[in-house]
């Protein structure tokens, strides 16, 4: 019985799922672990000096911020989403808590979203369909909330051809058929 409880991926598959639309790269990431971290209320001097011992870093508005074992991306005054290995890091919010004390407020988040990364020579093109965000303008780090699809999305620019999306689990084929509807159009 055990054997038939395997987990399953956001597009329903037990391994993360690739497409290729034309010059297009959409991967599934599987092995990210995702929480939310918001400074209490007249706290956040506290979380700034929590956050030196663990490493994490805490980007200004609009920006994402590798570190190691965490990154992280702006998304509200006060809050960010934090990243880490889903191998080492599975209870990530338990992990953040431990070490950010009262200072802030976490929460997991890691199965509410689909990450996928898409990559290709030149993404502007293909996010214009999908979005308003304007990618050629936007520098490695960028990262903003945006909809693809009528469903609310986290954009990340890791660079010149690399975009993470993470957007509702419960809409993930919603947003793989909107981004390969796409790629199809611009390729």
């Amino acid at each position: 019985m055990a054997d038939m409880l395997r987990p399953l991926t956001a597009l329903g598959g037990h391994a993360p799922a690739e497409l290729a639309v034309g010059l297009l790269i959409v991967t599934e990431r599987f092995d990210v672990a995702l929480a939310s971290v918001a400074a209490r209320r007249g706290r956040m001097a506290d979380l700034a000096r929590a956050v030196v011992k663990t490493g994490l870093p805490l980007p200004e508005a609009g920006r994402h911020a590798a570190g190691t074992p965490y990154s992280a991306f702006w998304v509200a005054p006060e809050m960010w989403f934090v990243e880490a290995p889903f191998a080492t890091h599975e209870g990530i919010a338990g992990m953040l808590k431990g070490a950010l004390g009262d200072a802030a407020s976490v929460t997991e988040q890691t199965d509410a979203w689909v990450a996928l990364d898409l990559a290709a020579p030149d993404l502007a093109p293909i996010l214009e369909r999908l979005s308003n965000v304007d990618l050629r303008a936007a520098p490695d780090g960028f990262a903003t909330r945006t909809v693809i699809e009528h469903l609310g999305c986290y954009l990340i620019r890791h660079g010149a051809g690399n975009v993470r999306l993470y957007g509702p689990r419960s809409s993930a084929k919603s947003l793989i058929h909107a981004i390969e509807g796409a790629a199809t159009a611009t390729f």
